[in-house]
């Protein structure tokens, strides 16, 4: 039997762990591994526990939100040779699993970490403390995620997260940045900027495949100019339905590192959690730093 690391957050996807778990750990059995489970029991433990994973355990799998993959994927790029990671979705808004065309199923999910093949990915450094999985952000609708309370989360589900956003419509936050990359240099005022490495953000914007290489060594810029007309705002949508990601309000660009300078202390969200305030932040890429199972 093969060694494995079982990682499980009880709180995720509103407790669902309780259905599945004994037929995924069967599912792991019969595939021949021997899961060594461990439950977290708050912020950090999930980190600490991958980054303890064992020299000889060649497949850590976590079963969880996208926080827990975050802190997972945080605690094994700190280990020389880190374990496949494999990922079984219990969160609200898994946006890695829609990027990954991950099954919501936790039976399925466990079979593809079984049959499936190892994906190369890239995670993304934040100010040389923190890394994220697939987006670290600022501005409007950033933090919806850890604001909204865990019980409207757990009795709504995704739905949660669009009630949430749409009580700040009526004052989105303008934030004065100067923006480092690749590329250049980019100033101005913004209502959202950010770097991900996702085909899927916040369940509400989904980037076509062929914009995205989850394994290239580049993140993906993304910034939008604050709207200070009507006309404005109108270019802003139209751009987003036409999906025009070079345009005048909207910018998506592919760069191996960033770096944000602002006025004051700007919170930003790291995988949906809270990443705190800052005035300025570097990111850069961290080339293929896990390798992920997937279909």
């Amino acid at each position: 039997m093969k060694k494995l690391m079982f990682i499980v957050n009880p709180n995720a996807g509103k407790g669902g762990y309780r259905a599945s778990l004994g037929e995924v750990l069967h599912t792991l059995y019969g595939g021949g591994y021997l899961p060594e489970v461990h439950f977290t029991a708050g912020h950090g433990d999930a980190k600490r526990l991958a980054a303890a994973c064992p020299a000889d355990c060649k497949l850590l799998i976590c079963m969880g939100g996208d926080g827990t993959l975050s802190e997972v994927a945080e605690g094994l790029a700190q280990l020389d040779s880190p374990p496949e990671l494999g990922y079984i979705p219990m969160g609200t808004a898994n946006d890695v699993a829609t990027c990954l065309d991950l099954s919501r199923s936790p039976v399925e999910a466990a079979e593809t970490i079984i049959t499936g093949r190892s994906l190369p990915y890239d995670l993304g450094s934040f100010n040389g403390e923190h890394c994220f999985t697939y987006v670290a952000a600022f501005g409007a609708f950033t933090d919806v995620s850890y604001r909204t309370p865990q019980q409207n989360k757990q009795a709504l589900g995704h739905f949660a997260y669009v009630l949430e956003g749409m009580t700040r419509l009526p004052n989105l936050p303008t934030t004065a940045a100067i923006v480092e990359h690749d590329g250049g240099v980019i100033e101005g005022d913004f209502i959202f900027g950010g770097v991900s490495n996702t085909t899927s953000l916040g369940g509400m914007l989904r980037l076509d495949d062929d914009l995205v290489d989850l394994g290239d060594g580049r993140l993906e810029l993304l910034l939008v100019r604050a709207p200070h007309s009507i006309a404005d705002l109108q270019t802003v949508l139209s751009e987003f339905v036409a999906k025009d990601y070079d345009g005048t309000q909207i910018k998506i660009l592919h760069t191996t590192r960033a770096r944000f300078r602002f006025p004051e202390p700007i919170a930003w969200t790291r995988d949906g959690e809270d990443g705190g305030a800052h005035r300025e932040v570097k990111i850069k890429a961290l080339h293929r730093a896990v390798s992920i199972r997937v279909k």
